[in-house]
């Protein structure tokens, strides 16, 4: 039987993670939500609208779900928003939070309630800790896509970066990401390169993040500056 697990992944940080089996497309596939308990609580990512009743059953096991201030996304893909409305429905005050270009192209047209849209390098204070929206047109896919970082923990929430293949997954590790993730990239082709990527990703970098909180499989710990510019190095090759 399909569940949802949440984990505490670093301080107020949680992952809630629903572990799909094999398909004729993946060998098990993970979706990954994350929780910010603060003052005005935040989601990062929804999780497809079929999935709403685990992910919300995860998240009342550490505050009631009706505390939600924030319902953020990196990019207008089901994964990421699938589940907007019912959110919304299960916590009145809460808005959307995306980028400008989201706001305008999708989320102001589909979901109950306008965005709160964020410009490129705006922070949102929750109480404790402090996020920053990053603008990441194409990173890796979409002209809406971003990302958050928190500040107070050095977590960036980092979207379909890094996202690894399978159902079995820690919800923290230290070990090897890249690997994975590029085997994914290349076989599925959902990474789009162009010639910002490398400066997109070298801006990422110089947040110095120490977790990386993935939508898809292990969120990871470590020194996320070289990550990145590894993988930078991966999709775009340096030609000098």
């Amino acid at each position: 039987m399909t569940t949802a697990r949440i984990d505490e992944i670093a301080t107020d940080i949680f992952r809630v993670s629903v572990a799909l089996p094999a398909s004729d497309a993946f060998d098990g596939f993970t979706f990954n939500q994350y929780l910010i308990v603060d003052e005005r609580p935040l989601l990062f990512h929804t999780g497809p609208r079929g999935l709403f009743a685990l992910v919300k059953a995860a998240i009342e096991r550490v505050m009631p779900l009706r505390r939600l201030r924030y319902v953020a996304l990196s990019h207008y893909e089901n994964d990421e928003c699938g589940a907007l409305d019912e959110f919304l429905a299960a916590a009145p005050d809460a808005l959307p939070v995306c980028s400008r270009v989201a706001a305008m192209t999708s989320i102001d047209d589909t979901a109950a309630r306008p965005a709160k849209a964020l410009a490129d390098g705006e922070t949102l204070a929750l109480g404790r800790h402090t996020v920053q929206w990053l603008d990441t047109p194409h990173v890796p896919h979409g002209w809406e896509c971003g990302f958050l970082f928190d500040h107070t923990t050095a977590t960036l929430f980092c979207g379909d970066l890094f996202s690894q293949p399978g159902a079995e997954h820690p919800p923290l590790t230290e070990g090897d990401i890249l690997e994975p993730s590029e085997k994914l990239r290349l076989e599925s082709g959902y990474f789009a390169a162009t010639a910002a990527t490398r400066r997109e990703l070298e801006r990422l970098a110089a947040l110095e993040p120490r977790l990386l909180a993935c939508m898809h499989g292990a969120a990871w710990r470590g020194d996320g500056a070289a990550l990145l510019r590894a993988l930078a190095d991966r999709v775009v090759p340096r030609t000098v």
